[in-house]
């Protein structure tokens, strides 16, 4: 066998690189904490061809003295821990003091430094490893070149410069997010890609994920013995992948499967089918309640109290989700409805905030059993072929209130929209969306208990297939926990002789056929606990008052004030946004009033 003999200084720091320094991101990464640990309040960027030929990153901190410049370049050399109680409690980004060792084995590098009180500056490179006096105002230069141009190997692995270039500027974006505090300059091949002063969380965000972002997006305000800020957006913003996902623990972004997890599942009752929420969010925790010394890249960590972690996570973003924006005051009278914040307090042990309670539970007042019996069917004589219905010249409309965010009725317009007045201007609602998640949020709240039944005066009797009598047949006690009254008529015919009230007027036939497909595809249990929201959605989406229904005045404005006292009402299930605003100086502008 081979000997055992330890191996060389610069092979070892080359292994390492593997880990820390995988393409020129990597090193963007790390030379930027560095220079935010440093206590930097400017940072400039510069790249060429992707990083690859050239990193050079320029700060204000507070500088490294000659004596400790040749350390910097080793192994396991840091500034920022001495002692194990330090590692259990890390605040700053970088502690592992293994980057810049990794970065000069493979690269070129050079680092030019004036500490504070300093005559001059000193620089020393990776070949030299001897400082030597050099110029410079103040904080640290960095200079990374011809990266792997000693291990060829490795630099096949890299991609194109824009690609290469697309990960740096990623790194760049992360880091921006996170720190609005510090100005920071991006440029490439000497063009510049980001100038960004310092300033507000939200200046930052818009800056770099864009106005229309926040535009749609909620702000997220939950403190405690943990706090978490930030925004997250609508399900009308949803898209197609995860590239808009920023989470962040004590100023570090992570890519955390429970904080995922805690995220996605807040969107469970919103967001539908393959899209993905895009946000920005901040946790701040006490550095003894998470270990960040998990992986050489940083990115993963791990809590104390995960649980507790994620449940906080969970609620604070449910509860901004679900607060209906037509309850929000605006901070101006032309700001769209998009943003809200929400706070709590704790103090001792970490706690989070309870559930609220439901606005569902009112389900079964006199009011909700009588609102929106939808008795009339649209008629051609009637229907309004393509025209708006007015209110009858006797009636009037009644003054905007700030009781009421949505204000009242004008008008139904082609048998699908409602047309209402607010004090800001027009607010212009999708009914069926609307309903179909006061529906949705009603249904929640009496499943676990016993529902309204009403008995059907003349039985619903339809015809299905052999499949489905068959499922029928073996659910009916699933069926009648939900409110059916199902069995057979005839060979292949159901008779329906009661419903959930809430569903009285739903078109039966259809709906009992989907529930049975549901519960043919999965087992009853499955169905009324883990696929439980689905299967409401379900029964929700066919019991919502269908286009072409015309309604009355009275009719519309129940609508209206149920979509103010109902979470999530500012979407429906399927995540489509169920109303909208337009303020009267949209509308001036548009007619060119005082112009």
């Amino acid at each position: 066998m081979p000997t055992i003999h330890r191996l060389p200084e610069l092979l070892i720091n080359q292994i390492a690189a593997g880990e820390v320094v995988d393409r020129p991101a990597s090193v963007l990464k790390e030379v930027l904490e560095n220079a935010l640990d440093a206590g930097a309040q400017s940072i400039d960027v510069q790249l060429d061809e992707g990083g690859v030929r050239r990193i050079r990153v320029a700060d204000d901190g507070c500088g490294i003295d000659r004596a400790e410049l040749p350390i910097a370049l080793e192994r396991h050399a840091t500034s920022k821990i001495t002692s194990l109680d330090d590692l259990e409690q890390v605040g700053t980004l970088g502690f592992r003091g293994e980057a810049l060792a990794a970065i000069a084995a493979v690269a070129r590098t050079t680092l030019t430094s004036r500490a504070a009180g300093a005559e001059h500056a000193w620089r020393i490179t990776s070949e030299g490893r001897e400082p030597v006096p050099a110029a410079l105002n103040g904080g640290t230069v960095i200079e990374v070149a011809d990266l792997y141009y000693n291990t060829p190997a490795r630099r096949k692995f890299l991609k194109s410069t824009q690609t290469e270039f697309a990960h740096c500027d990623e790194v760049f974006r992360r880091i921006a997010l996170a720190h609005p505090g510090v100005a920071l300059q991006f440029t490439h091949n000497g063009r510049v890609s980001h100038r960004l002063p310092t300033g507000t969380a939200r200046a930052r965000i818009a800056a770099l994920m864009g106005d229309d972002f926040l535009a749609a997006a909620r702000e997220i305000r939950a403190e405690g013995a943990i706090s978490l800020s930030g925004f997250a957006s609508q399900p009308a913003y949803a898209r197609s992948n995860r590239d808009a996902q920023y989470f962040f623990v004590n100023g570090r972004f992570v890519r955390d499967k429970l904080l995922a997890h805690a995220v996605s599942q807040a969107y469970a009752d919103i967001l539908h089918g393959s899209r993905h929420p895009a946000y920005a969010l901040f946790l701040d925790i006490d550095p003894r309640g998470v270990d960040v010394n998990v992986h050489p890249a940083k990115t993963e960590v791990r809590f104390r109290e995960a649980q507790a972690v994620h449940q906080f996570v969970f609620h604070a973003v449910q509860r901004a989700l679900s607060e209906s924006g037509a309850g929000r005051q605006e901070a101006t009278a032309d700001a769209p409805p998009a943003s809200t914040a929400t706070s709590w307090s704790s103090s001792g042990p970490m706690r989070y905030p309870a559930s609220p309670a439901h606005p569902g539970q009112k389900v079964m007042d006199s009011a909700s059993q009588s609102y929106f019996n939808f008795t009339r069917q649209a008629r051609p004589d009637t229907a309004m072929s393509g025209a708006a219905s007015s209110l009858p010249s006797s009636q009037s409309v009644p003054e905007p209130e700030t009781g009421a965010p949505l204000g009242y009725a004008l008008a139904q317009l082609h048998g699908v929209y409602i047309l209402a007045q607010n004090a800001r201007g027009l607010v212009l609602v999708d009914m069926h969306a609307a309903h179909e998640r006061i529906l949705y949020e009603k249904l929640k709240a009496v499943l676990d208990g016993t529902p309204a039944i009403q008995r059907l005066l003349i039985p619903a009797v339809f015809a299905v297939s052999v499949v489905d009598m068959a499922t029928a047949e073996s659910c009916t006690e699933v069926l009648a926990r939900m409110g059916f009254e199902v069995a057979a008529a005839g060979p292949q015919e159901l008779v329906v002789r009661t419903v959930p009230a809430l569903l009285a007027h739903a078109p039966l036939a259809e709906l009992i056929r989907e529930l049975l497909a549901e519960l043919r595809e999965f087992p009853a249990t499955e169905v009324i606990t883990r696929r439980r929201n689905e299967l409401l959605a379900t029964m929700a989406c066919h019991g919502a008052v269908r286009a072409n229904r015309q309604l009355t005045v009275a009719e519309m404005n129940a609508l209206l004030r149920d979509m103010e006292s109902t979470e999530r009402a500012d979407q429906c299930n399927h995540g489509r946004p169920t109303w909208t605003q337009f303020s009267m100086n949209e509308l001036d502008h548009f007619f060119m009033r005082g112009q």
